[in-house]
């Protein structure tokens, strides 16, 4: 395992040159970094033992506070809150510098997002980072956290927008592209030959026309009897950014992002779908074909892994996903 001391040296050193490129001011620049607060949402919260309390059954690290809804949330140290997200994020038993790139994602987004403004910086589930309390740590994850404390991503003299994702399939997505507006320099997709052993890297899937239909109907209703699915447009990672629905005399097409969260985000992993045709056992039935899981921005786990597992360490992961971007204390 890396230690401590020579994880930050290598770190400083490849983070030494002038921070000159130009981003836009970020108020979370201004954010205290050694605390956090969750929002934790209604529910039964009591005291434990010095320094945690219980919230629905489960204990927390830190203290709390009661919003003026009822809403409980959970103030802690930073490094504390990872260690719960860490294993939550990423499988605890995969290699050390896997894990403390990790933490240094988990650490910067939510440097990057914490907003003093509001009541709370982040919410414990996937719309921010998944967090469940002192139950869900792992030695390994905190070894990680401990590991590479205070370290984060930056991006010029700013956080950099930090995404990850469970398995790109074979080449990350851009951010523009994913999500629209501002192409972001280090978020513009890269390829990815590492996160071959997913079992997520390519799969299989059969997708009722019927329900498809159903997911549509506002759209569909006026042209007719959904016929079929078939590919639309790409963007340069191979995600699908259009699909069209047809019928015998029309089609439309709909956004990918679109479809994917109408059908399911698990009954679709993906939108690097690789291929449409009729299912040749099941009538009223399209077959697709794809690979990885999840939107696919920024950095791939399972990618990560698998440069862990060749050697490499959390500094040269973290660039091979955010091109540009170094590693610095926050």
């Amino acid at each position: 395992m890396i230690t401590r001391r020579a994880f930050v040296c290598a770190a400083l050193a490849a983070a030494a040159t002038a921070r000159a490129r130009a981003d836009e001011f970020d108020p979370a620049m201004n954010a205290n970094a050694q605390e956090l607060r969750v929002l934790l949402g209604p529910g039964v919260v009591r005291s434990a033992s010095p320094g945690s309390f219980a919230f629905n059954g489960q204990t927390y690290r830190g203290t709390y506070s009661r919003l003026p809804g009822g809403s409980i949330v959970n103030t802690l140290r930073l490094e504390e809150y990872l260690y719960s997200v860490v294993p939550r994020e990423m499988t605890p038993g995969w290699p050390d510098a896997a894990l403390q790139a990790q933490a240094i994602c988990a650490r910067t987004y939510v440097l990057q997002r914490s907003n003093p403004a509001r009541g709370y910086d982040v919410v414990p589930s996937e719309l921010d980072q998944v967090y469940g309390g002192v139950a869900q740590e792992s030695p390994a994850a905190r070894a990680a956290v401990d590991a590479s404390a205070g370290l984060v991503l930056r991006y010029g003299a700013n956080f950099a927008r930090v995404m990850y994702s469970s398995c790109c399939g074979g080449h990350t997505e851009s951010a523009s592209d994913a999500w629209g507006g501002a192409p972001i320099p280090y978020l513009g997709g890269v390829v990815c030959t590492t996160c071959t052993d997913s079992p997520y890297y390519r799969w299989n899937r059969t997708l009722d026309l019927t329900s498809v239909a159903s997911a549509f109907a506002n759209e569909i209703a006026p042209l007719g009897s959904l016929q079929s699915l078939s590919e639309g447009t790409r963007d340069p990672s191979g995600r699908a950014r259009t699909i069209v629905l047809a019928g015998t005399d029309w089609s439309l097409p709909v956004k990918g992002s679109t479809f994917r969260l109408r059908i399911g985000p698990r009954v679709l992993p993906s939108l690097l779908i690789t291929k449409f045709e009729p299912a040749a056992e099941a009538a009223g039935h399209i077959a697709i074909e794809g690979g990885g899981l999840g939107h696919g921005v920024g950095m791939c786990q399972w990618g990560a892994r698998g440069l862990a597992l060749r050697g490499a360490q959390p500094a040269e992961i973290l660039n091979s996903y955010f091109p540009g971007t170094d590693i610095d204390h926050d």
